[in-house]
């Protein structure tokens, strides 16, 4: 498994931006660019789910509740994927897990999480 470094995490306004940030400090460059790399929200009392990923080749997904306001990227010098959180409102609040996913199952790996908190 990849040791995955959360930060970017707090509270702000309805209305308000911050960006995630994913660190991946001790794995070699291959295995951070051959990763399929997600943020996941898991909000009180419900489940975690997806939110955008982006592909080894660079293909993004998002959810629809997030589209046009979230922006996940990758850099791979810096072994780092990042989520810019344009727009929040209230229902963007919750935990967010990066997570590395890998053809193997037992290799996937999910950071420790960071609290988002967007007050109306």
């Amino acid at each position: 498994q990849v040791h995955l470094v959360e930060s970017g995490g707090g509270l702000v306004q309805s209305g308000g931006s911050l960006r995630l940030s994913c660190r991946a400090p001790r794995a070699i460059l291959s295995t951070f660019s051959s990763a399929t790399k997600g943020w996941y929200r898991q909000a009180p009392g419900k489940e975690r789910d997806l939110v955008a990923s982006i592909g080894s080749g660079g293909v993004t997904n998002y959810a629809d509740s997030v589209k046009g306001r979230f922006t996940i990227s990758r850099d791979n010098s810096r072994k780092t994927v990042y989520l810019q959180m344009n727009n929040l409102n209230p229902d963007d609040t919750g935990a967010y897990y990066c997570n590395f996913h890998f053809d193997d199952p037992a290799s996937n790996s999910w950071g420790q999480g960071t609290q988002v908190t967007v007050s109306s």
